[in-house]
């Protein structure tokens, strides 16, 4: 998973949180009665960052958001109308979840310009007091920063107010690096593809119309949700089985046996002398006819005594989700105003004014299974954490 560090509060204090286009509340660990710890954890993926525990009553512009407010959405949980807002989130991974309470406070953002300014922005977000499943290890300990189409989310909140064009990106470098901007609306030269928008759930829904996998090239319309908070892709059949038999099909090396602590179904030996650039290709057809290749669709998985890699899709039950492995080398951009997905190549060192200390990182953790975080069901200037 890619993660950014954000500011809150006054005095401002850091969070190494997760980005997650899948879900839309932000929230931090706050006021804990369960959360991961803190202190000599293997997700301690900065050595020299701290990770943090939020206070409302050590922040002087916090405030908690009550029961009448028009963002609290559990109202049949309220003691009375002037009571803090309670909120529970349950996610995708099994018996994943975060709990608390709604709290407004500053978040401290930039702007992108030659001169940058500081911007003061107050947003609504959870005071997670309980987490469970995947949140309490590899996936999100510091907090999960939700960018989802519903009112709660930040993009949302930001438009909203005024501070952006009601859009944001995300970039994905092939080195890790990575970037979050809000109001970036993408250039002239980018492929896009409507959202499929849900007005009951709305969520960044795409349409693919073919797959090719090398010189397989199948017909086929299903939608997917673009997800940056999974850590992997998600296929339903007949899609995954299709996918995946055209990939095995073309692949030389020798495929392994089935190994249960691994989600994936394909995978092959490595030999020392192996070469990448013979794994067959594999791109999709987004409706509107734009073209998206798949940069990395294997993983390499090493043991003491070998290398293993492997097609990196998942078969999914009920949902297909295009997951943050997919989005590797492009810089894409979420356009919520428009209602479209846009995307172009990208190392994310070709950003004007990019700064390399800023924005998303990806850790070097390969533990499975991989983390899911989705849920179920004017102004030009940009603005990053």
């Amino acid at each position: 998973m890619h993660y950014t560090t954000v500011t809150l509060g006054t005095p401002g204090v850091k969070f190494l949180v997760a980005l997650d286009t899948g879900s839309d509340l932000f929230w931090v660990p706050c006021d804990c009665s369960r959360c991961a710890p803190l202190e000599g954890a293997s997700y301690a993926y900065d050595p020299d960052f701290e990770l943090s525990i939020y206070n409302p009553k050590a922040s002087s512009t916090s405030t908690k958001v009550s029961c009448n407010d028009t963002l609290c959405l559990h109202h049949n949980n309220c003691l009375g109308s002037f009571s803090h807002c309670p909120y529970v989130i349950s996610y995708v991974s099994a018996e994943t979840s975060t709990s608390g309470i709604l709290v407004e406070d500053v978040m401290h953002l930039t702007t992108e310009e030659h001169h940058p300014e500081s911007v003061e922005a107050y947003i609504t977000f959870g005071c997670g007091q309980v987490q469970t499943g995947s949140f309490l290890d590899v996936a999100a300990p510091n907090g999960l920063f939700g960018l989802g189409m519903e009112n709660i989310s930040v993009p949302s909140i930001l438009s909203r107010k005024g501070f952006i064009a009601n859009s944001f990106s995300m970039c994905f470098g092939r080195d890790g690096v990575g970037r979050i901007s809000f109001g970036d609306k993408g250039s002239p030269d980018q492929k896009e593809t409507p959202f499929n928008v849900n007005p009951l759930h709305p969520s960044y829904n795409i349409t693919l119309t073919q797959i090719q996998v090398g010189t397989a090239l199948n017909d086929v319309e299903f939608t997917a949700l673009f997800d940056s908070g999974t850590s992997f892709t998600y296929l339903v059949d007949p899609f995954y089985t299709n996918l995946a038999r055209n990939f095995d099909l073309q692949i030389k090396d020798k495929r392994r046996p089935a190994d249960s602590r691994l989600p994936f179904e394909y995978c092959y030996d490595m030999r020392p002398d192996a070469n990448t650039s013979l794994v067959p290709t594999v791109s999709f057809s987004m409706e509107g006819g734009g073209q998206y290749r798949i940069y990395d669709p294997i993983i390499v998985i090493s043991t003491q005594i070998e290398l293993v890699y492997c097609l990196a899709v998942v078969k999914s039950k009920e949902l297909s989700i295009i997951g943050q492995n997919f989005m590797t080398g492009y810089h894409i951009v979420f356009d919520r105003e428009k209602l479209s997905l846009g995307w172009e190549k990208s190392d994310c060192y070709d950003i004007e004014d990019f700064k390399p200390s800023v924005g998303g990182k990806e850790t070097n953790d390969t533990r499975v299974p991989p983390a899911v975080a989705a849920q179920p069901d004017n102004i030009t200037q940009g603005l990053y954490c």
